[in-house]
């Protein structure tokens, strides 16, 4: 007990004292989450519903592809993105490579399967007497979707949670990629695996709380805005 109570303290005189390089770690933290879940989003909540408005074998091979997405290692989805930024490899020449975008970009990779396979489930949802009434108008494809979007909103916002929950407690992709570089590239999730390595535990407990707390503001926010949709409806 000595020891956890020891943890406890050296964690709160770390968040008392909130340094500089505290505040560039969460900085950046925040950057790149909410970068990559807008990302993910805009892409993941228009794949989702156009998955969960057919019956196609054609949206069913991307309904499988999506729920393998969902399920992907991150530190995989770090490799692969790896391999093409790589200096040799195809898009070395962008100098992606250990960068904030590369971060970003792999945590994207992330978020889009999570959006689209919540958005889908949640249209998929939808009673019968719903998708027969959609049927029945005159719509576009792009119309249908937005229509059924605004009828499964909560869900959608839902599918937001997800993909922040997914990005933002991500540790493997964005250490490949990035490389926890201190004051470039080092995150809330890498900067708890390097000072727990190195036996901080304090440091790496106040991190930790910074990280739930974020995480608790973004996520009790979306709940309330689902909670005060679902009363409006």
């Amino acid at each position: 007990m000595d020891f956890l109570f020891e943890v406890v303290g050296d964690a709160l005189s770390s968040l008392a004292g909130f340094g500089g390089e505290l505040r560039r770690v969460i900085g950046l933290t925040l950057v790149v989450s909410l970068l990559a879940t807008a990302m993910g989003v805009t892409i993941g909540v228009p794949l989702g519903a156009w998955i969960g408005l057919g019956r196609t074998r054609v949206r069913t091979a991307w309904l499988v592809a999506v729920n393998i997405g969902m399920g992907m290692p991150p530190v995989v989805a770090g490799l692969a993105l790896l391999l093409l930024i790589w200096d040799t490899g195809p898009l070395g020449g962008l100098g992606l490579l250990f960068t904030p975008s590369a971060m970003v970009a792999a945590q994207t990779l992330l978020a889009i399967p999570i959006a689209a396979g919540v958005t889908a489930g949640a249209i998929k949802g939808l009673p019968s007497s719903a998708s027969e009434q959609l049927a029945a108008l005159s719509l576009s494809g792009w119309q249908r979707g937005r229509v059924v979007l605004v009828e499964v909103w909560p869900g959608v916002l839902a599918a937001v949670a997800a993909a922040f929950g997914r990005v933002s407690s991500e540790v493997g992709a964005v250490l490949v990629v990035g490389g926890n570089i201190v004051g470039e590239t080092r995150v809330l999730t890498t900067a708890i695996v390097q000072e727990t390595r190195q036996a901080n535990f304090g440091d790496a407990l106040a991190l930790a709380i910074v990280l739930i707390v974020l995480a608790a503001i973004i996520n009790g926010f979306l709940t309330w805005m689902q909670l005060r949709d679902t009363r409006r409806a």
